[in-house]
Order: structure tokens, then sequence, then C-alpha cells
């Protein structure tokens, strides 16, 4: 036994030697022009964001490429060489595979290169990057399934049951059906979420109760940011059953609104001076909406609703925290009598008294 051990160590030492020879001296060579391409180019040139996207799974190729040519040249008696160039083809298969998952990958970056968010054209950029978002999961998905078709090819006993299982297609593909049901569901709500555009990508959306903005798009999920910095996963599916509240579909523009309950008795003119004035003072205020309104009244109060406008909906919040501590300190100040109070009346024969009613 060891005798043959040696006998096939001592064969594939020549050809194992130059195997890892020439795999090292073009991993070496590939190191430094790739090294020369990236002080040539530029970082955002369209060709190095592919390059950056998938020089290892490049390099990895290369040097496959390589050892199946070394090992196709070795003579054909060597001990195992069948199993090796097999596993070096199988490997050469998925390393082609992985760097075209990495370069379409890179094609959301070079479509974010190719339309930047100007002024005034943020929803188009937008559109496309979500659009691209989507095409380049689903492309990955068909990617991968090539390649991981094309490296069992590379076994006989696989190919040998090809008519076995075309035979059985009919009914497999109604067992796939119903089991994949899901992934093909989500697949399909995402291809209808791409073409159809509900929300693109740092869209406000309003979902669950929760104020988020849309950070990642996947094949199956949507990655949520929400305002305190969590992160809700919504399925794909989700969107497409269900409605939510989109805040930046046409335009990030957004109205909000203060509500305070107040005496009958309060002024309205006051109230609107101080809320101008409060607006004018203000970096998020845009200058569009400013409207003072008695919205409702009941037995006791009355509804003041102070409307206005903010370029975008973190503005909108800060805009309406700011305006709502400024009244409240306002009427504290000037008018605190005029804030919400229980009245009552004490009926005694003709004498008729009003307790804690603001002053005349």
């Amino acid at each position: 036994m060891w005798e043959s051990i040696e006998a096939g160590l001592r064969a594939w030492l020549v050809p194992g030697l130059s195997a890892l020879l020439s795999v090292g001296i073009t991993y070496l060579v590939f190191r430094l022009a790739l090294g020369a391409v990236r002080r040539l180019t530029r970082r955002k040139a369209i060709p190095r964001l592919f390059l950056d996207a998938a020089d290892r799974a490049l390099g990895v190729f290369v040097c496959l490429l390589v050892l199946n040519g070394v090992l196709e040249a070795a003579p054909s008696d060597l001990p195992f060489l069948a199993e090796l160039q097999h596993t070096a083809t199988l490997f050469l298969i998925l390393s082609v595979t992985w760097a075209m998952v990495r370069c379409t990958s890179a094609i959301g970056k070079v479509v974010v290169t190719l339309n930047p968010v100007l002024e005034g054209e943020w929803k188009r950029a937008r559109t496309v990057e979500t659009q691209t978002h989507f095409l380049v999961r689903g492309l990955n998905i068909l990617i991968v399934i090539l390649g991981l078709g094309a490296a069992l090819m590379t076994f006989d006993s696989v190919r040998h049951v090809g008519g076995s299982l075309l035979a059985s297609a009919g009914v497999g593909g109604i067992i796939l059906g119903f089991a994949a049901r899901p992934v093909l569901g989500s697949l399909l709500a995402g291809m209808q979420i791409a073409l159809t555009q509900p929300f693109r990508i740092d869209d406000v959306l309003y979902v669950q109760g929760e104020w988020c903005w849309v950070e990642e798009v996947t094949a199956t999920y949507v990655v949520l940011r929400v305002w305190d910095l969590r992160r809700l996963i919504v399925p794909l599916q989700w969107f497409i059953e269900n409605p939510f509240q989109n805040w930046s579909r046409n335009n990030a523009d957004l109205l909000g609104t203060v509500f305070i309950r107040l005496d009958y008795a309060m002024p309205m003119n006051p109230l609107r001076e101080e809320f101008a004035r409060l607006l004018r003072q203000s970096s998020q205020w845009d200058g569009k909406t400013e409207t003072v309104q008695v919205t409702e009244s009941d037995d006791r109060t009355i509804q003041v609703r102070f409307l206005m406008s903010a370029p975008d909906s973190s503005k909108a919040w800060d805009l309406r925290c700011a305006v709502r501590e400024g009244l409240i300190s306002f009427l504290q100040e000037h008018y605190p009598d005029y804030l919400p109070r229980i009245r009552a009346r004490l009926v005694d024969g003709e004498e008729v008294e009003e307790l804690s009613a603001p002053p005349r």
C-alpha cells in the first residue's frame, strides 16, 4: 500500500509542481494587472465598478482556468487524474457563476452613477434605481440556477437520470409548484412592484403604524428603516395584498398639523400672529402653507388646527414639534386663563353663579 502511495506521489511530483507554479504565477500576474488597471482608471468609471465588484471571482476563475489547462496536459496515466479534472471543472463553473453574479450586482452601482439624484430629477433617478434592484435580483437568481444546473450536469449519474426525470416531470412540476409557491409568489410580487412602482428606494412609507424609509429591496422582502433606526422586514407579497401610505410618491412635500384645545373666549387673532411668527423664524418651513382654523367644538372647548408645510417628512415632524411647543409657551405666558377648564353652575333659587369662568 505504501509503495503504491509513494509511486503516486512520485508520479504527481512534476505535474503537481507545474500546476502550483502555474497557478501562483497566474495569480501574481492577475494582481499586477489589476493594480495597473486601477491606477489608470477613475474610481467611478463604469468598467472600474464592474472590476471592483468581481475582482476576487475573476481571480479565482483565471487561476482555475490555468489549472484546468495544466491538468488537461498532464499524462493520462496519473492516478486520480480524472477525479481532479472533474473537481477543477466543477469549481471553474462555480467561479464563472460567482463572477457573473458579482457583475450583475454591480449594475446597481452603475445605474446610480449614471442617474445621480439631481434637484428636480430625484423621482426619475429613484424609479430607475428601484427597478434595477428588482431586475438584478431576478437575474442573479436565474444565473445561480443555471450555474448549479451546469455544475450538476458534470456528474454522470445526473445525466443518466435525465430520461426518468423527464418522464416524471408532470407530477414533479405540480409538487414543486406547491412547494415553491411562497418563493414564486415573492418573485412575481417583486416583478409587479418593479413595473407598477408603488414605492421606490428612499421613499417615506407609513406601514403598520410605523414611519419609515425604504432602505433595501431584495427578491423576497423589503427592509424599512424606522425613524428610531429600527429595521422593519416586510415580505414583498404584503405590499401587494395590503394598503400602505407613501408620503413621497410624487414629491416629498408634506403638510403638518398641530391641534390645540382652548376655551371659547380665546381670541383667534393673537394665535394667528404668533403662529405666523413661529413659522417665519423656523428653517423647516417652506413658505407654502400657513392656516389657522377652528375645526371642532363641543360643550366645553374648541379645537384649533394649525396647518403648515415642509419640504419632507423629517422637517415636517420637527416643524410640528417646534410650533406646538411655541404655541403652548405663548398661551401659558399671555393667555393662561383661556386654557381648557371645567365649567359649573350652582342654582339656589334665583341666585346663579358661574365658577371657573374666564375673565371678560
